[in-house]
Parts: C-alpha cells; structure tokens; sequence
C-alpha cells in the first residue's frame, strides 16, 4: 500500500517539536524509514535532534534536506483549531508547522519509502532531517554535514524541501539565496545637560550620520540572477526619556540582504570602514559588531535545476520560475557540499495563526517527488 503523505504530515504536526525540542517528530521519521530498510543514524548535537538516513551504498547518492522544528504557535486561544492536532477541516489541514515544513518531510519521506519498496534505484537517498532550522541552525543541518564529513558521506545532488511555490504549488523554486549580515551599531559619548552640549559629546548625530550613509548608499543594481541588494534599519534604540539630558550611548540594528555582488567580509570592511570614518568625524566610539548568517549563492542553471523544472511541470502543469528571492534557508549550509536545488508548496500561512496547508498539494507535492526521484535515477545529471 502506497505510503500516505497526509497521513503522515498529520502525524507529524502532532508532534510538539518547537524548537529546540524534539517533540517525537526525529523518531518518527527514523522508525518509518528504518521500517522501509534505510539505516538510520542519530546526529544529535548539543541538545538538537538531528536525523541522517540513507538506503543505498552505490552514486549517484540524491539527498533532500528539510527540518521538523516549528515556531512557537503564540496565542492558542486565536487558532481555529488546536496548533497540534493536526485536525483536517474543508480540504485543509491545521496546525503548526503544517506549511513549513513538515508537510514537504512527510512527501518526500513517502515518495522514496514508496521508491525505494517498489522499484529500488542503482544508487542511493539520503535524508537530512533537522530540528535546528528555525532557531540559530548553529547544530542542525551544520551538525549533519559535520557528521556525514567525519565519515566520509557525500551527496551528489541536494533538494531542499522548504515552501518555495509563490501564489500557486509548483510555479516557483529558488536556484539560490540571498545573502544576509545583520549589524548592531553601538555609538558612545558622554552624558550630559542640554543646555551645556560643550561639555558633553552626543552620540546621536553620529549615529544618524553613520546611518544616513549606510542607508543612502545604493549597493548594486542587481545582477543576472539577484534583484539589487536591500539595506534596512530595522531599530534605534536610546533609552532617554529625559529631554534635557544628553545620552551617553545610542544603538541601531542594521539588516542587509545581499546578492552575488558582495560577500559577507567585503560588506563587512564597508561597513567598518564608514564606522571608524563616523567616529573620527564625531569624537566618538563606534563599535559595529556584526553577524553573517549566509553568504549569497546560486546554483546555475543546467542539468539538475531542469531535471526538478521538469518533474514540477509534468506533475503540477506550471513551469516553475527560478528564483532566488526571500529569506535565507538551510540550503546555505548543503551549497558548500554539492549542487542545492529548493521546491516546496505554496506557504503564505507559515508562521502565522491557523498555520494550514492544502491536502491535495501534500498528494501533488509527493507526485513531484517522486517523479524526479524516477528521473534522476534514469538519467542523474552530471
């Protein structure tokens, strides 16, 4: 009997797996897939469960990367139906982490336990199954990739199962991701009285200086596969609630979402750069830590990003545009291991209340997955 994907999404969500728990959700899928002859292996790293299961010991090796940890569900209360119960009402199935992304786990789970049972490949998949996606993935697909690298695993060729459909399942798929650095401006001077402004030194005209050039640079027009690059300030913090008092210290978070044009250091430099050129102007210290939490990527296309093109088309009747846009994913972790190609459903519910997905995408989603698990076997790209 084909192994049922709704099902199998319901099963999941039920589980409780805020992240960094686990909520039964990893041993779930290690027990189903053991059950269809895929060795599983644990490779929990530092309080994270993570999964790696493969069938297989012969390449072309095809993996898929996906997580089973979820946001927290906020107010109970406001769901129409319970955030754990999975409860199926008028076609769609409720609950957190629905969308993003147990449902794409369960499909392809089901799509190579039914691949693997009936018409086993000259070659290998492997799962990477995570429960670090959501938080800092510090411990999750990294730990995977640690893992598979101590002991010589290698894929040939990655999919990534986050939602990547834009308003229909099947029209969109990312060939790549953005890059992303986050910075957290810190200006400090002395405090003061107002009305003697000589006696002390205002952070904030540095700040909105330092933030002014920051902002009113234009970083790229974009490039053959990127939009342009975006600079955001996302919060200016000071604390003062006093008129007529000088502040000593001012902050401001910096958000840049970068495309192939830049790198994570040459942003940084840039950066530094206007920072120390702030302080020397102002007679303040400046400090400007910051965080890269991906560098930019694309897969280019050719054989592979056709091969799952191909397999969305044929099973969804919608050409999948690629793209490169939104957030950043796991898929900046799998780029540095082999070639990384994302396809998922449509998720405009993800994170939110009353997180659902449609039961027919579950059913499409596994038909896709199967037939490209059919069609890379028959021919893997090279």
């Amino acid at each position: 009997m084909p192994t049922d994907p709704i099902a199998l999404t319901a099963e999941l969500v039920r589980c409780p797996s805020v992240t960094p728990a686990e909520g039964g959700a990893i041993a779930l899928l290690a027990a189903r897939l053991a059950a269809a002859g895929f060795r599983v292996h644990r490779c929990d790293r530092a309080g994270v469960a993570n999964l790696y299961a493969r069938w297989g010991d012969a390449r072309p090796v095809f993996g898929f990367n996906g997580h089973t940890d979820v946001v927290p569900p906020g107010d109970v209360a406001a769901w129409s139906h319970p955030p754990f119960a999975a409860e199926i009402d008028d076609g769609w199935l409720y609950g957190r982490g629905a969308s993003d992304m147990k449902s794409g786990v369960a499909a392809f789970a089901a799509a190579a336990i039914d691949f693997v049972t009936v018409t086993p490949p000259a070659g290998s998949i492997a799962l990477l199954i995570t429960g670090d996606e959501e938080a800092d993935a510090t411990d999750g697909t990294v730990a995977i990739l640690d893992w598979m690298a101590a002991r010589g695993e290698r894929l040939d060729h990655c999919l990534v199962g986050e939602p990547t459909s834009a308003a229909r399942t099947g029209d969109a798929m990312k060939i790549g991701r953005r890059g992303s650095i986050t910075v957290r401006l810190r200006v400090r001077g002395r405090q003061g009285h107002a009305a003697y402004p000589e006696r002390a030194r205002n952070p904030l005209p540095a700040l909105v200086r330092l933030l002014d050039r920051l902002a009113s640079r234009r970083l790229d027009a974009g490039t053959a596969h990127f939009s342009p690059s975006t600079l955001a300030i996302t919060t200016i913090d000071v604390g003062n609630p006093a008129s007529n008092v000088i502040p000593a210290e001012a902050r401001a978070t910096v958000n840049i979402r970068f495309n192939d044009a830049h790198s994570g250091a040459s942003l940084s430099e840039w950066i530094d750069a206007e920072a120390a050129r702030a302080a020397a102007d102002f007679g303040v210290e400046v400090e400007a830590p910051h965080e890269i939490s991906g560098e930019s990527f694309v897969t280019e296309p050719g054989a592979f990003t056709a091969l799952v093109a191909r397999a969305a088309e044929a099973e969804t009747g919608l050409a999948p545009a690629q793209s490169t846009t939104g957030g950043t994913s796991d898929a900046r972790f799998v780029k540095d291991h082999c070639p990384v190609v994302e396809f998922g459903l449509h998720g405009p519910s993800m994170h939110q209340v009353d997180e659902r997905v449609a039961t027919a995408d579950i059913a499409t989603l596994k038909r896709v997955y199967a037939r490209l698990l059919a069609d890379y076997f028959a021919a893997p790209p090279g």
